[in-house]
C-alpha cells in the first residue's frame, strides 16, 4: 500500500489534522440532518448512523496503522474496510434507535481462523445428485412403461 499519510504516529500533525476534518465532516453530515426541510416532510428522513463516531485508524499487530483497511488513496476503504464498515453498519440499523453504537467495534480478522473447507465437497455431491436422479427416472420410467398397456386398435385409430 503507497499510503504514506497514515504511516506516522498517532500523534502526528498531519494525523491530528485528519481527525480534525474527519470529526468537522461528522457534525456537519448530523447537523444536515436536522435541516427543516427534512424534518417536516413525512415521506423522507435522513439518520445518521453514529457507528463511526469514536473509531479510531485501526492498528495491526506492530502497533502501527492497519493500511488494509484502506485503499491505495488512503481516502477509500480497501474491500476489507468495505466489509467491516457494511457488518458494523447492519449491526446499528438493527438496534433501536437510541441505542445505536458509538463506535464500529472492528472484528477481528477471520480469515486466520477460517475452518478448512472441503471445496470438492460441493461438485461431487452435485455430481451424485445428478446421478441418482438419471438413475431414479429411469427406473421410474422402466416401471411405469411394463404396466401401461397398448390402447385396443381399431380401424378409425391411427398409430403414429
Amino acid at each position: 500500500n503507497n499510503c504514506t499519510c497514515l504511516r506516522h504516529s498517532q500523534s502526528s500533525l498531519e494525523k491530528q489534522e485528519l481527525k480534525k476534518v474527519n470529526w468537522n465532516l461528522q457534525n456537519g453530515i448530523s447537523s444536515f440532518s436536522y435541516w427543516h426541510q427534512y424534518t417536516q416532510r413525512e415521506d423522507f428522513a435522513v439518520v445518521v448512523q453514529p457507528f463511526f463516531q469514536n473509531t479510531l485508524t485501526p492498528l495491526n499487530e506492530r502497533g502501527d496503522t492497519d493500511l488494509t483497511f484502506f485503499s491505495e488513496d488512503c481516502f477509500h476503504f480497501s474491500d476489507r474496510g468495505h466489509a467491516e464498515m457494511a457488518i458494523a453498519l447492519w449491526n446499528n440499523m438493527e438496534s433501536p434507535y437510541l441505542y445505536t453504537l458509538r463506535n464500529s467495534r472492528l472484528l477481528p480478522d477471520q480469515a486466520e481462523e477460517a475452518p478448512e473447507v472441503l471445496y470438492w465437497a460441493v461438485p461431487v455431491a452435485a455430481g451424485v445428485g445428478l446421478v441418482v436422479g438419471v438413475i431414479g427416472t429411469v427406473v421410474w420410467r422402466c416401471r411405469r412403461g411394463g404396466r401401461r398397456e397398448d390402447p385396443p386398435m381399431n380401424l378409425r385409430t391411427v398409430a403414429l
